[in-house]
């Protein structure tokens, strides 16, 4: 159960938080203010599937590391802190302050602040599930790891040392 559990909770945690990020992302830069309103205001609504996905890709990621701190494990295992404060620390109190500027209707510098602060967080937090994902399928042998460029010795040409 835990094998099929992990893979599911990281990819809805991932593909949440990327919806979260691309809506924001989107809206204010094509969209209405009341459309953004409307995303600002939904996003922590967002966060009764976010939490528990994380929570339960956290929890099943140290079940099956059964205590193994090393290779691909280890580095998943350093990002998952990083991941889990950044969420807590800024993004978490980040959109409830968005959402209540927004229902606000106050799109000053305050909110443009916390807004792009959100927005790089948030990429952050992408980009290392990312790499936790990536590392999970390593593990799994659904993608092979990286072969070194050879194509300039299939001409005939010798690398240079």
């Amino acid at each position: 159960m835990t094998k099929i559990l992990h893979p599911v909770a990281g990819a809805v945690a991932l593909v949440t938080i990327a919806t979260f990020w691309l809506s924001t992302a989107l809206s204010e830069l094509f969209a209405s203010d009341a459309s953004v309103t409307m995303i600002k205001t939904a996003i922590p609504w967002g966060f009764l599937l976010l939490v528990p996905a994380l929570a339960a890709t956290g929890g099943s990621g140290f079940s099956l590391a059964k205590g193994r701190r090393a290779g691909l494990i280890g580095a998943k295992i350093k990002r998952m802190p990083f991941i889990a404060g950044n969420g807590i620390v800024v993004l978490i109190p980040s959109a409830l302050f968005l959402a209540s500027k927004a229902k606000a209707a106050e799109f000053d510098t305050a909110f443009y602040t916390v807004q792009t602060l959100e927005l790089v967080a948030g990429a952050t937090n992408i980009i290392l599930l990312g790499l936790n994902m990536r590392d999970g399928l390593k593990m799994k042998g659904r993608l092979r790891p990286r072969q070194r460029d050879r194509s300039n010795s299939a001409m005939g040409v010798k690398p240079m040392l």
